[in-house]
């Protein structure tokens, strides 16, 4: 299966009705429908920083994703935000280093207008733990 679709079937994706669009090559696309369960303002289309912050964590896992074909977990995730989101968003991932064990992705958030919404910079962790994910177990054995 190709990246997209299964990170497509992720619940917490799915519970927010986020749909990554393309996942290759260290590029990722990813869009958000805004709905009232996005809003942190009763009765107006003013997304909740978590909204825009989740789709960039998203988009640039996906991207890191696309490279080593494996999970990829979240280390750090950095946002700026550069004006309220107030309709559908797109973030569009791109990784600007793939290290050894840690990989970095630039994130950028626009609304359907085309207003940079935010900028987010996410590091995903990629090696180190081969038996046991990205983030290995530690036992007696792997002591060095």
């Amino acid at each position: 299966m190709s990246v997209a679709p299964l990170l497509n079937q992720l619940p917490f994706v799915q519970l927010l009705d986020i749909e990554v669009v393309e996942a290759a090559d260290g590029h990722a696309v990813a869009e958000l429908s805004l709905a009232e369960k996005h809003t942190s303002v009763p009765d107006e289309p003013v997304a909740h920083g978590g909204v825009p912050y989740a789709l960039a964590d998203t988009a640039g896992g996906a991207a890191v994703i696309s490279l080593h074909h494996r999970p990829t977990p979240t280390v750090d995730m950095r946002i700026d935000y550069h004006a309220p989101a107030t309709d559908d968003l797109t973030a569009e991932a791109n990784v600007v280093r793939d290290g050894g064990s840690v990989a970095s992705a630039d994130v950028r958030i626009e609304d359907v207008d085309g207003v940079h919404v935010a900028s987010a910079r996410g590091v995903f962790k990629t090696g180190g733990g081969e038996s046991g994910g990205a983030w290995g177990v530690t036992g007696p054995d792997d002591v060095e």
